[in-house]
């Protein structure tokens, strides 16, 4: 007979869970324009849907504890540090409720800004 005492349990999430909450979160967040990956994953944008929530994050999940990077596109005339602390608390509070993880570390580097016009002509071309 086992006992509560004698049971050993594990939770453990995969690399993509994790990046996929944080992708989703931060798209949520106005101003993110998009999450953008190396030169291969926009290759492979073109030839799929891209609609990827993983791009441009990169995870380190531990036990208790999450670190990520994320690269994005924001949109110009946005204030960056309002768009990094919203994101960075979004995806803190999601990744919390959802997997009872701590964020230990957050990194958000904006490799791109678009204009209104620039936007408009993306979506044109999709």
């Amino acid at each position: 007979m086992t006992t509560s005492a004698d049971l050993k349990t594990n939770l453990t999430f995969d690399d993509q869970v994790i990046k996929k909450i944080a992708g989703i979160t931060a798209n949520q967040v106005d101003g993110i324009v998009s999450l953008d990956g190396n030169v291969f994953s926009e290759l492979t944008d073109r030839i799929t849907d891209g609609t990827d929530p993983t791009k441009g994050i990169q995870t380190d999940v531990g036990e208790h504890q999450v670190s990520i990077k994320m690269d994005a596109t924001i949109a110009y005339g946005k204030d960056t540090r309002k768009i990094f602390n919203e994101v960075v608390a979004k995806v803190q509070t999601a990744l919390r409720e959802m997997t009872g993880l701590s964020l230990v570390e957050f990194e958000l580097h904006i490799n791109d800004i678009k204009t209104a016009d620039e936007l408009k002509d993306d979506k044109t071309k999709s």
